[in-house]
């Protein structure tokens, strides 16, 4: 079987299409099917060795991006998302997969095209509440569509969509706890907690903790991952704001956390504090108490609307941007870790928010989906 995965551009669409990978080449050895080959079409790798370590190729096309404001580039993208059309069509024709899989973005809108031009089935999963218009535009034809939140429904045909969860890779699933406080050299007997701003780090989120710092740091230890473009300028005001705390050394400043790094200080964080994209999901499923900061002008106010539905479920607190000042981000920590009924309550909610087998059932409706199309053939 022929599975092409298209997508990219973000962490946020790149993982969940691993995930999906893993649980096809699983599912493929559990039922005795034949080799299952998998693509990756986009306009960059964006992680050749997991690419590689999963057994997927990569074909590179051209890809366009539509913004809403006006911008002179759009003009050059259509012609981008146009020539990415051609290419997909080429690629797909010669490899005539069984299904394609859509991610939504930018990155997809090629080879979704290039697939219903040549009546390739295909299948979408979108990540967020609001759904990207990509997504939007494809629903109207794909044969599946797969939602990580249930109230992005009502946007799509609803005898063809699912509420599957989001698909988390198999080695993110699990923290480690063993060695992680030795290894980031923090203390067991100080709360620990987890800031991350996203792959590319986030300014505002930046900004109140290093301002809240001399007060955190009296109480806690702080892992910071920032972004690998504000980590210098991270380190020069911690210099300057804990150069005279004699408890400077619990806080550890990151540009990014590689998998092992990350899976420790998920293991060993007592709060951990976030953005609302994809990385909800991989909080729900380590069952950590959160505090979650949506972007505030995200595509339909996709960020703020997954950040409230979860806390609907009782997964999480929230604090908007407008409000993310020293004072409450301070008191908002304090008093999630001084409660452990505070506590519970959202690790509970958490528990009944993640769906552990996205990626398996999606996997199975791809299957599903490629054996009646094969018979077509």
């Amino acid at each position: 079987m022929k599975v092409v995965l298209a997508g990219g551009g973000t962490g946020g669409h790149f993982y969940p299409l691993i995930a999906i990978a893993q649980q096809l080449h699983n599912e493929a050895e559990k039922n005795n099917l034949a080799e299952m080959k998998l693509y990756y079409f986009s306009d960059s790798p964006y992680d050749i060795t997991l690419l590689l370590k999963n057994n997927i190729t990569f074909k590179k096309i051209s890809t366009g991006k539509l913004r809403i404001y006006f911008s002179l580039q759009n003009i050059i993208d259509i012609f981008k998302a146009g020539i990415g059309v051609f290419e997909s069509l080429f690629l797909l024709f010669s490899i005539f997969p069984d299904v394609v899989v859509g991610k939504g973005g930018h990155a997809s809108f090629p080879t979704i095209f290039a697939a219903k031009i040549l009546g390739i089935p295909v299948i979408i999963h979108e990540s967020d509440s609001y759904p990207g218009r990509v997504n939007l535009w494809a629903g109207k034809f794909a044969h599946k569509i797969a939602i990580s939140y249930p109230e992005a429904g009502s946007f799509f045909p609803k005898e063809k969509t699912a509420w599957t969860g989001q698909p988390i890779r198999e080695e993110i699933l699990s923290t480690i706890q063993e060695g992680g406080r030795e290894y980031l050299k923090l203390t067991e007997d100080i709360p620990t907690i987890l800031i991350m701003g996203g792959s590319q780090g986030a300014e505002i989120i930046n900004n109140v903790v290093l301002e809240a710092l001399p007060d955190l740091v009296e109480k806690y230890q702080i892992i910071h991952q920032a972004g690998p473009k504000n980590l210098a300028m991270v380190e020069e005001v911690v210099r300057f704001v804990l150069a005279e705390s004699p408890m400077k050394h619990r806080y550890k400043v990151f540009g990014t956390l590689n998998e092992l790094s990350m899976r420790m200080a998920a293991g060993i964080s007592d709060l951990i504090i976030s953005r609302a994209g994809s990385s909800l999901f991989e909080i729900a499923s380590w069952k950590k108490p959160s505090i979650l900061i949506p972007i505030s002008d995200s595509h339909g106010d996709h960020q703020r609307k997954n950040a409230f539905n979860y806390a609907r479920h009782g997964g999480c607190v929230v604090i908007e941007e407008p409000n993310l000042k020293p004072h409450l981000f301070i008191s908002e920590i304090q008093r999630i870790i001084k409660s452990e009924d505070i506590k519970k309550e959202i690790i509970q909610g958490a528990e009944k928010f993640f769906q552990p087998d996205a990626a398996q059932k999606i996997a199975s409706a791809i299957i599903m989906v490629g054996l009646l199309h094969e018979k077509k053939k």
